[in-house]
């Protein structure tokens, strides 16, 4: 149900996040248009709306009929001025290139009416290095709200000028689409979910790369351990491998960053090389549609390395949960929430610590520092958090 503020929302990109947001929000009765430069993105954006409408039906979210009714309803342009005329929402979803975002925002402050909240869906770049292209009285209505491909959390981050009563909209919204808000009290690279998830999938590559376990070992010591149905390899192929290396490509120097990023790539380059991008293409580290780790034989395997497997990952994901807490970026409730919400879970991070123990879960930490793995020095903010709160 729409919220009283909000009436018609313009999507900036026809990319299949601007695709989804867009049915998303029609479903909801907001009045939606989507504005894009390129004539060949407007012109695949029927496809896209027909493949995200499948998906819809197949998983019974949606009937068939209301999906063709919100479609119908959906109007396209390339045209800025007309895009934004009516908008009282507008939704960037542009290519992750700062100078590009920088240039939309600044030209959508100045053809928006002054009323209109402008938002930024990007899924790398921070908020204060957007925001200051737009003037003193957009600043207060400028925000980030990014969503989640396949997931109903979406990250709500203000600037420095952003008002509380525009977080509120903005969390309202959100609420409309019956999706879950997640508030961040600051911004922070890969928000809540992304921050987390990040480290997760890198500690799975680096494992491969350096001969520890296979992708299928991998895979299978999350799912089984986890409780989930697809590890971090199945989701590095849904994700696509291009997208993965495009983001260590463009990724922001930090602990270990050149050591790790060298064998992260030497691992994906030749999947890329080759065409081989995940789930779209059918092949990345498994073959499509009917991939390995969705059929009963892949559990039943005798791995005796799963609970060794699960330690590293789980580890990484405790870490980086415990980080964002430190940095005071949500609380662990939050952070909890974020995890379980997204990746289907009944135990988020904070709740794997506690049931592992802290005195226990600091003596295996140590033991992966001396096999090499994580970065010590960032990592000794988690130790005296975790020393603090749960020994």
């Amino acid at each position: 149900m729409k919220i009283p503020e909000i009436d018609t929302v313009c999507f900036v990109g026809a990319g299949t996040m601007g695709c989804v947001n867009a049915i998303t929000a029609g479903l909801a009765g907001y009045s939606v248009i989507i504005y894009d430069l390129s004539a060949a993105s407007l012109e695949a954006v029927p496809a896209r709306f027909q493949e995200i409408a499948d998906y819809l039906v197949a998983q019974a979210l949606c009937p068939q009929a209301m999906l063709d009714y919100v479609v119908s309803q959906i109007r396209l342009t390339d045209n800025l001025a007309e895009a934004t005329a009516q908008a009282d929402l507008v939704s960037e979803s542009v290519f992750e290139s700062l100078a590009l975002k920088r240039e939309v925002h600044e030209k959508l402050d100045k053809i928006c009416s002054p009323d209109t909240l402008i938002t930024t869906n990007t899924s790398g770049l921070l908020v204060s290095e957007i925001e200051d292209v737009v003037s003193d009285e957009r600043g207060r209505l400028f925000a980030a709200l990014h969503s989640h491909m396949g997931s109903p959390l979406v990250d709500i981050v203000g600037g420095p000028r952003t008002t509380q009563s525009t977080i509120d909209i903005l969390e309202r919204y959100v609420l409309s689409l019956s999706g879950v808000p997640l508030i961040l009290k600051k911004e922070n690279p890969g928000y809540v979910l992304n921050a987390m998830l990040g480290p997760v999938l890198a500690t799975a590559m680096l494992m491969v790369q350096n001969g520890i376990a296979t992708v299928e070992e991998v895979d299978r010591a999350w799912i089984s351990q986890a409780g989930v149905s697809i590890g971090p390899f199945g989701l590095i192929d849904l994700f696509g491998l291009n997208v993965i290396y495009d983001s260590w490509l463009n990724k922001k120097p930090g602990a270990n960053y050149d050591a790790t990023k060298s064998k992260i790539m030497a691992l994906i380059t030749p999947f890329i090389e080759a065409g081989n991008l995940g789930a779209k293409s059918g092949k990345g580290f498994y073959l499509y549609p009917n991939p390995a780790y969705s059929t009963p034989e892949f559990l039943a395997a005798d791995d005796h390395s799963v609970g060794t497997n699960f330690a590293l990952l789980s580890s990484a994901l405790v870490n980086a949960a415990v980080l964002l807490a430190v940095n005071d970026v949500a609380s662990p409730e939050t952070i909890d929430n974020a995890w379980n919400v997204s990746m289907a879970t009944t135990q988020g991070p904070f709740e794997l610590l506690q049931a592992l123990g802290g005195k226990a879960y600091l003596q295996r930490l140590d033991a992966q520092f001396t096999e090499g793995w994580f970065d010590k020095e960032l990592n000794a903010p988690v130790k005296a958090y975790i020393a603090e709160r749960f020994v």
